[in-house]
């Protein structure tokens, strides 16, 4: 199931060219980290990134999907989506 999408959210994934299923990988194997502002960051780290390899084995371009990240609220609306720059602490 797909989660609601921001305008914000939309206008990213369209500008970024982070397709739908990039996004539907997230939820289904990427990390949970807070953001400690009252969201949740999704993102591929790499036990999540083994886990899509053996289920999605045609996936192209794994290595540029493992700076990919979503961040959702509380109410599991998607806020935005991106490329880390960084890494992301888990403390």
């Amino acid at each position: 199931m797909q989660p609601a999408l921001t305008r914000h959210a939309q206008a990213r994934m369209q500008q970024r060219a982070i397709r739908p299923e990039v996004l539907e990988w997230l939820l289904q194997f990427g990390r949970e980290a807070f953001d400690h502002h009252g969201g949740v960051v999704l993102y591929f780290d790499k036990a999540a990134r083994r886990r899509l390899a053996r289920a999605a084995p045609g996936a192209k371009e794994l290595d540029r999907l493992a700076r990919c990240y979503a961040v959702l609220s509380t109410g599991g609306e998607v806020i935005t989506v991106g490329y880390r720059q960084r890494r992301i602490s888990r403390g």
